[in-house]
């Protein structure tokens, strides 16, 4: 099994002047700690107005900071919101290929809607559109970065002419696609698309199994890939807090773990919010709980989180992503349990994770052919079907115009520095 550490960059109130800052600069220490221990994947979500729960609107950004202070660990979207007025596609494709430009190809494309009022309403994303239009924007994002020009498109929620859509990304023909899961419905539908199931439902381990019988079920019998490639995997997110003494484990991690679920639960179940004033780590307080929690949610000793992740790992999970900077979890605390997971419990998981990976392929493989070739896959177009654009240079100096007309198309021109001895030639040139 493989390991990830999961952000969204939380921030409870009252806010100190630099303490966004100090949450940022952190962040990027402790990816950087992860790289360096071994730890597999680092994933940032996108949200937006989501103020204490999370603080990150910008994940490219963050990403592509990641990618210049790593080396190997993988750079996950946790998710892209993919709606188009959150996001146009191409935009989407244009970020994802130079974020893996510049990572050197270690991208994992994450995709998502969102079910949070303030988000949808924010960016005029109606609720009842949300998943139709995630599905547009997704199987169009991918053609865009695997087609060489992409075709153009005219769909019920974005269109855009014929264009090539530059650059490229590394991985061909495009960077592994998930989906956020949020509940059993969402994992079949990852499995139906040929896309990797990224788990926010924080479910009993022992209900994993289920779940991931269901995914590879579908995925063998079922699957008509929304991309151009398949990603078969699982990824289930899980809290996180470790030290050799587990009511001191409790004491660093319980707190964070539960504040985010509960400011999860405000923005997106039972909150009423007002922007710039609503106090939800005052309103978490109000009804914090006391005592333990045990193994179950990834808080405890070495040993406890290494019998949580087994019931993970003997189900056929993939990837376990833990929580970092929930609540008011201190950076020293999470550094310190990044080292004491990496040194005692990750390298009993990591061993034979190459051949377990090898021998799933494998067994996929045929099924995996077999999906490919049900995809409707986009029709390119030849050369004489690909369209020409002339410059605006060149369109303007065609143009039949009237005296006026021609002084002011010779000021343009003189203005963006094009010879007015003949303007048609420059601009075709």
């Amino acid at each position: 099994m493989k390991f990830g550490i999961f952000y969204e960059h939380q921030l409870p109130r009252p806010w100190k002047e630099g303490e966004e800052l100090q949450l940022f600069q952190d962040a990027l220490d402790q990816v950087e700690l992860a790289d360096k221990l071994g730890i597999d994947y680092a994933w940032e979500v996108e949200h937006h107005f989501l103020e204490e729960y999370s603080h990150s609107s910008a994940p490219e950004v963050f990403l592509a900071a990641c990618s210049q202070r790593t080396e190997r660990i993988r750079l996950g979207h946790g998710i892209v919101l993919m709606p188009p007025g959150y996001n146009h596609p191409a935009r989407v494709a244009e970020r994802i290929a130079t974020l893996d430009l510049v990572s050197k190809g270690r991208v994992e494309w994450g995709t998502g809607e969102s079910s949070a009022i303030l988000e949808l309403g924010g960016y005029g994303v109606p609720v009842e559109e949300k998943r139709d239009q995630w599905h547009e924007t997704v199987e169009q994002a991918a053609n865009m970065l695997a087609m060489d020009p992409y075709p153009g498109f005219d769909g019920k929620y974005f269109s855009m002419p014929c264009r090539n859509i530059v650059p490229k990304s590394v991985q061909k023909p495009h960077p592994p696609i998930w989906v956020a899961c949020s509940n059993r419905e969402t994992i079949k539908l990852a499995a139906k698309l040929g896309i990797g199931a990224l788990t926010f439902a924080f479910i009993d381990p022992k209900d994993a199994r289920q779940w991931v019988g269901d995914y590879y079920r579908i995925l063998k019998e079922e699957c008509v890939p929304i991309g151009h490639a398949i990603n078969p995997n699982i990824c289930m997110v899980s809290g996180f807090s470790i030290h050799a003494d587990a009511r001191e484990a409790v004491r660093r991690g319980l707190d964070g773990f539960r504040f985010f679920g509960y400011a999860l639960g405000h923005h997106y179940i039972f909150g009423e919010h007002k922007p710039g004033r609503t106090d939800i780590w005052a309103n978490y307080e109000k009804t914090r709980q006391e005592g333990d929690m045990g193994e179950d949610a990834g808080i405890g000793t070495p040993d406890d989180l290494r019998q949580h992740l087994r019931k993970f790992s003997g189900s056929g999970v993939d990837q376990v992503a833990f929580i970092q900077q929930g609540g008011r979890n201190k950076h020293q605390h999470i550094c310190d349990a990044l080292e004491l997971f990496a040194e005692e419990v990750m390298p009993e998981f990591h061993e034979g994770e190459e051949e377990r990976q090898e021998k799933k392929i494998k067994e996929l493989a045929p099924y995996l052919d077999a999906a490919m070739e049900r995809k409707d896959k986009m029709r390119p177009l030849s050369d004489g079907e690909i369209p020409t654009f002339e410059a605006l240079g060149r369109q303007i100096a065609e143009q039949k115009l009237t005296p006026e007309e021609e002084k002011a198309r010779d000021e343009f021109l003189k203005a963006s520095h094009v010879p007015l001895e003949d303007p048609t030639k420059t601009a075709a040139e």
